[in-house]
């Protein structure tokens, strides 16, 4: 069983499932920006490439021309109006159908300012001419020009067709004394330049989108990763909502709300619910008296117990500053009282350590209900569970109680005598000090038969035992249950239970006996007890006798301001304190009888736990 964990059917605060809205639009937005950046990035680089092929080409026909100028080719001679020579024309055509023999040029012509065709690769075109256009003018004006012109443009060349319908053409002015005395006109086959640029573009843009869908792959993850972690925290924070910040556990609106769907259930299934009000005792004294850590520590380690001791199945939180609340249903409803029992038994092994203070124990009062038993809605099952924990805490703490049980000793009916109702008056008002009570009749009984008592003073040992703290009901609840050191106003107030005791017991029949040991049992043998400051024997003996009872008891029961000291060291203080604080005669008979009898009295008379130091072991 878990603090965390609902029975079956219970409805539980599930992760809600949430479309990833965002991922969808950022990675919308983001493949819109891929496709729009490759388009541009393929546009940008293409003009780049075009204007960078055609500057190298231009360059290179530029250098070509040069040569052909410089190397003597063309004379200067050449240009002069007249025309050339037969010879030298086709010494020039020669050498210009030598450039367009290579391949890489369509057509080559050098042409007049007017655009007249001085001498072309081709003898048919020379003398032939057409209407200058912009770019020739351009040209003419001494600006070289080049450009990609198609098949529906004027490629500006005369003569056969060209043969292709994309061509790069070129005017190269031939300048000279700041005069462009012709004009080089080139033409060339544009198709490889526009492969080149075609598969150019094709690398930028396939090399783009690759970055792309890797760029978006990892986006995904990222993204998926994310929103993982958002719809985690999400879940989270709204657990974090139901949880108590200082033990983890479900906190008061989970609780009622878990109780409510629980109860939902058990009507339409018509089975049984269990809820267990569990309250830490003494809480509100123990922040006061050593602070909130003292506090937190006691909260941590009943959080801690919970789960382990409750029934499978069951369900448990935080339900106030001080109290948890348990609920279980099918099997678990039987089994939650003995889940009580074993977390009760289990702070029973646990010690809050506050700073150097003495060992503090941990006790809890818890009342216990049932659907349909006890109430049907939540609201009346939880105050039936409220007041039956306050009755539990009104014994003393330390108990448990079923909503509507009729604590034991009310039910004795015509038995029910004065004696009686003191016992249950000490027992409402303080269940540590019934318990006590009896553990001092039982220590004093023993001892009163290893001094060979008679029967007489034996059951006026007994009584009295039974009634030495009954003063105690008149001492306020604050300073009873302290846990930790009183002052010496409050320590003055407990004083006085002894004689606040032998005025309710004065009027009792035959009850000098016991009198004497209800108001003498807090003197001490060397006169420095209270409240009369008697010595020595003048204690009377009965109260001798339980002064040795109710310290053994003390100090072998917890209390809420320390734990319990094993039974050896309490028969080693007992020890220590002969003949100071008690006689050492009866300290002596009493230590021995506790060592070697065989029916020797112990603190819960549990001779089978392995934690208890038993007599048998030192028997011979």
């Amino acid at each position: 069983m878990t603090a965390a964990s609902l029975p079956a059917g219970v409805p539980r605060r599930g992760r809600r499932h949430q479309r990833p809205v965002l991922l969808v639009l950022v990675y919308g937005a983001f493949l819109a920006l891929v496709g729009i950046t490759a388009s541009a990035q393929a546009m940008l680089v293409s003009e780049h490439l075009s204007t960078t092929a055609l500057n190298s080409i231009v360059a290179s026909d530029a250098a070509t021309v040069r040569t052909f100028v410089n190397g003597g080719s063309l004379l200067p001679s050449d240009l002069r109006p007249g025309g050339l020579e037969s010879e030298r024309l086709a010494s020039l055509e020669k050498q210009l159908a030598g450039l367009v023999a290579r391949g890489e040029i369509l057509r080559a012509e050098l042409r007049a300012p007017d655009g007249t065709v001085l001498v072309g690769d081709l003898p048919s075109l020379t003398g032939m001419g057409s209407e200058p256009d912009a770019a020739f003018q351009a040209a003419a004006g001494g600006t070289a020009q080049a450009a990609l012109v198609g098949q529906q443009e004027s490629t500006g060349a005369v003569g056969p067709a060209l043969g292709t319908s994309d061509v790069l053409r070129e005017y190269l002015p031939l300048v000279a004394d700041g005069k462009t005395q012709a004009v080089f006109a080139i033409w060339r086959d544009a198709a490889p330049i526009l492969r080149e640029l075609d598969e150019s573009r094709r690398d930028v843009v396939g090399v783009t989108l690759v970055a792309a869908l890797v760029l978006a792959a990892l986006l995904f993850f990222i993204f998926r990763s994310t929103q993982r972690r958002l719809s985690t925290q999400t879940a989270e924070l709204i657990e974090a909502t139901r949880r108590d910040a200082q033990t983890g556990m479900l906190n008061h609106a989970a609780l009622v709300e878990h109780l409510g769907a629980a109860l939902e259930q058990a009507r339409a299934a018509r089975t049984e619910i269990a809820v267990a009000l569990v309250d830490i005792d003494n809480f509100r004294a123990l922040n006061e008296t050593h602070g909130h850590d003292a506090g937190d520590q006691a909260l941590e380690a009943v959080a801690a117990l919970l789960p382990a001791t409750m029934p499978d199945g069951a369900i448990a939180g935080r339900y106030g500053p001080d109290e948890f609340l348990v609920i279980a249903g099918g099997a678990g409803t039987a089994a939650l009282r003995d889940g009580i029992e074993r977390l009760r038994a289990a702070l029973a092994a646990t010690t809050l350590h506050i700073g150097v203070a003495d060992r503090l124990p941990l006790t809890v009062s818890a009342g216990i209900c049932e659907y349909p038993r006890d109430a049907r809605s939540v609201t009346p099952l939880l105050t039936a569970a409220a007041v039956a924990v306050g009755e539990a805490k009104t014994s003393g703490g330390d108990a448990v109680r079923l909503a509507g049980e009729i604590p034991a000793g009310l039910s004795d009916g015509g038995s029910f005598d004065v004696l009686k109702g003191l016992v249950l008056a000490v027992d409402t008002k303080d269940h540590y000090t019934k318990r006590h009570s009896e553990d001092v009749a039982r220590y004093a009984v023993f001892l009163g038969r290893e001094l060979g008592l008679d029967g007489e003073t034996m059951r006026g040992l007994h009584v009295a035992g039974l009634l030495h703290d009954v003063g105690k009901i008149g001492i306020p609840d604050a300073v009873l249950r302290k846990p930790g050191k009183l002052t010496a106003q409050e320590y003055a107030i407990v004083q006085q239970h002894v004689a606040l005791g032998d005025m309710v017991v004065r009027d009792l029949r035959d009850i000098d006996l016991v009198r004497a040991g209800v108001r003498h049992y807090h003197e001490r043998w060397d006169g420095a007890g209270y409240l009369d400051g008697l010595a020595a024997e003048q204690i009377p003996l009965v109260a001798r006798i339980l002064s040795i009872g109710d310290a053994f008891s003390a100090m072998t029961t917890s209390r809420p301001y320390r734990k319990a000291l094993d039974i050896r060291e309490a028969l080693t203080r007992l020890e220590d304190a002969a003949g100071s604080q008690l006689d050492a005669r009866l300290v002596t008979a009493f230590v021995s009888g506790i060592e070697t009898a065989a029916d020797a009295p112990l603190p819960g008379d549990d001779r089978a736990s392995a934690h208890l130091w038993l007599p048998e072991r030192l028997v011979a």
